[in-house]
C-alpha cells in the first residue's frame, strides 16, 4: 500500500454510492506504519474546475474522466482498500502535492 495508489471501497460510509474509488494521501511513512486507517481523498466524476482537484482517467485505472476531490478527506480503515485500481503518476502525484496544499491552505 502506497501513497498515490487509488482503491475502490465498497459501501464507503456516508456515501450514497455502493462503491467509490479513494486515493491514499497519508505520508508514506504513516502508510507504512502499522495505523487501522489512513486519510483518503474520494474520487468523483463531477468536475468543479478548483484547483483543489486532480483529474485523473483511464491511465490511473479508471474507466473514465474523473476527478479526486482533495477539500473532501476522510479516514478510511485499511481493511476496506482491497480493491487496486491503479496508481497515480510522479506527475499527477505532484498535482496531488499541490492540490493538497490548497485545499489544506499550506504555503
Amino acid at each position: 500500500m502506497n501513497r498515490g495508489e487509488l482503491y475502490r471501497v465498497r459501501g464507503p460510509e456516508g456515501d450514497p454510492k455502493r462503491q467509490r474509488v479513494f486515493v491514499i494521501v497519508s505520508r508514506q511513512g504513516f502508510v507504512a506504519a502499522p495505523a487501522s486507517t489512513v486519510i483518503c481523498a474520494p474520487v468523483y466524476t463531477t468536475r468543479h474546475g478548483i484547483d483543489s482537484e486532480v483529474h485523473v482517467g483511464v491511465d490511473e485505472g479508471l474507466k473514465h474522466a474523473s476527478t479526486i476531490a482533495c477539500d473532501l478527506l476522510q479516514s478510511v480503515p485499511r481493511s476496506a482498500l482491497t480493491d487496486y485500481v491503479g496508481a497515480l503518476s510522479r506527475e499527477k502525484l505532484a498535482e496531488l502535492h499541490f492540490a493538497l496544499r490548497i485545499a489544506l491552505g499550506v504555503d
